[in-house]
């Protein structure tokens, strides 16, 4: 059933954002005609033109789709918390009396009632809900997901789930309201409040949008707030680094099961006999469903098998079966900009990106980098995201950075944002220990990988629009390593 079928027409407000973009794919899938606005032209929004949704870019009602216009009662415009309170679109749409919800209000109306596993935390929630519907969707588990990023496996941000007529010529026994949904629960704005999931995994609650919440302990409220919100027979799979206080923040009949890489950390989810192997993981998995061993994931880092407990935790409880948990976990490849390898030489050289913006997401990044590439001349050019996280994480970003050998700070990306005064990159600047320090402009950051490259691993790191850099980047490396373009 289509809960939104009132609404043949469908208008984005910031339809290039990752989550918005998902919902337009569901929306145009499910037979809606849809249009959207957003401030940049990117390879996310020629994606969705090319599938055909038309986007436009000036903030100008004129060009709002005559459908839109001619048909207020019957559109729902969807907003992103991105949007200016001054943008002119947003205001002509509520001076006509549209229905206008957040992204949030639409995904938990999408979910309502159904089968849904939410995943939460201030980092690491992309990556582990994009495990759950890979695990799902490689074991032929019907399920849908909406996901904060591109998964390499599935090349969407966005799996359709089944509709009664696909289940029932498959020989299904599920009902769609039994299909499970997998969906990144923001904290953002308390968006993940509009939730109420039957499974729900927190990888952490480490402070962070402090210009919505004021302080860490009313963002881990919030937290608390949403595991309440679990339905009843529901789990919660809780890492170890998160607020220890969510675990009685459960109604009564939910579990919680604890994950973490060892049972001290995670009693009732944890690892056995892990040993890396090249770019590879090798572990035991040892949870309620009983233990799997020789699990072998291709994603790098510590923090990526934690993630992958937990979703494995997640799928088996919503109908993975375990005799299909290992060539799924060997199958996945991970998200874009998410540890992503662009360029690699032998096990002598590489170019990585990540989307890390937060000094926990960075430093466990670059412990990893280095892991993987002990004694290698590690250089990361870093976008801070928003001047409140800047202003509010200086020392942590200098601390994290501070693991590579070189640090490019590039200009704080805004976002939302208007500038604050007094808070720029040079902040972080000044505090950073690295041996080799510099705030570069974009055009810089490629003449300096033109000109030297005396080091061995290059990472560009942030949630800004630092990927504009990678495909240059990539080019300026692979003439340099092999001699020919890329």
């Amino acid at each position: 059933m289509n809960p939104v079928a009132q609404f043949p027409y469908v208008y984005f407000l910031g339809i290039g954002g990752i989550g918005m973009s998902a919902l337009a794919r569901w929306f145009r899938a499910n037979g809606h005609q849809v249009w959207g606005y957003d401030k940049t032209r990117t390879p996310l929004t020629e994606a969705l033109a090319a599938e055909g949704i038309e986007v436009h870019y000036d903030d100008e009602p004129a060009h709002i789709a005559a459908e839109v216009r001619a048909n207020r009662d019957q559109t729902l415009v969807v907003l992103t918390p991105a949007i200016p309170k001054d943008h002119r679109e947003w205001a002509w749409l509520r001076e006509q009396g549209y229905d206008i919800r957040k992204r949030s209000q639409v995904l938990g109306l999408l979910t309502a009632g159904r089968r849904t596993v939410a995943v939460a935390g201030t980092h690491g929630k992309t990556t582990t809900s994009s495990m759950v519907a890979h695990l799902l969707h490689h074991a032929g588990v019907p399920a849908g997901a909406f996901l904060g990023g591109i998964s390499v496996n599935l090349g969407s941000n966005m799996l359709l789930p089944p509709t009664q007529e696909e289940l029932t010529t498959a020989n299904s026994p599920l009902t769609t309201d039994q299909v499970p949904i997998v969906v990144e629960a923001d904290e953002y704005d308390r968006s993940f409040l509009t939730l109420h999931p039957d499974v729900a995994i927190v990888t952490s609650t480490d402070a962070d949008h402090l210009d919505i919440y004021g302080e860490q302990s009313a963002l881990v409220e919030s937290f608390r707030q949403f595991v309440g919100q679990i339905r009843s027979g529901g789990t919660l799979l809780l890492n170890h680094t998160a607020d220890p206080s969510l675990a009685g923040a459960v109604a009564p009949g939910v579990r919680v099961l604890h994950y973490g890489l060892t049972p001290e950390q995670g009693p009732e989810l944890h690892a056995a006999d892990l040993r890396p192997a090249g770019y590879q993981f090798h572990f035991t998995l040892h949870g309620p469903q009983g233990t799997v061993p020789n699990l072998e994931l291709a994603v790098p880092g510590f923090h990526n098998v934690e993630n992958m407990l937990a979703a494995a935790g997640a799928a088996q409880l919503v109908g993975l079966p375990t005799d299909k948990l290992a060539a799924a976990v060997a199958a996945y490849r991970g998200v874009k900009r998410r540890f992503e390898f662009v360029l690699t030489k032998g096990q002598e050289r590489a170019y990585l990106d990540d989307y890390a913006h937060h000094p926990r997401e960075i430093e466990a990044f670059l412990r990893s980098v280095r892991a993987l590439y002990p004694g290698k001349r590690l250089r990361v050019i870093f976008q801070p995201h928003l001047y409140t996280r800047t202003r509010d994480f200086v020392a942590g970003f200098a601390q994290s950075l501070s693991l590579a050998d070189e640090v490019f700070l590039l200009d704080i990306y805004p976002a939302r944002e208007l500038p604050l005064e007094g808070v720029s990159s040079e902040l972080i600047l000044h505090q950073l220990t690295a041996p080799r320090t510099a705030l570069l402009s974009k055009p810089q950051v490629l003449e300096a990988a033109a000109r030297d490259d005396n080091f061995d691993v290059l990472a560009t790191v942030g949630a800004g629009d630092i990927d504009q850099l990678v495909p240059e980047l990539k080019k300026i490396l692979h003439r340099k390593w092999y001699g020919a373009e890329a």
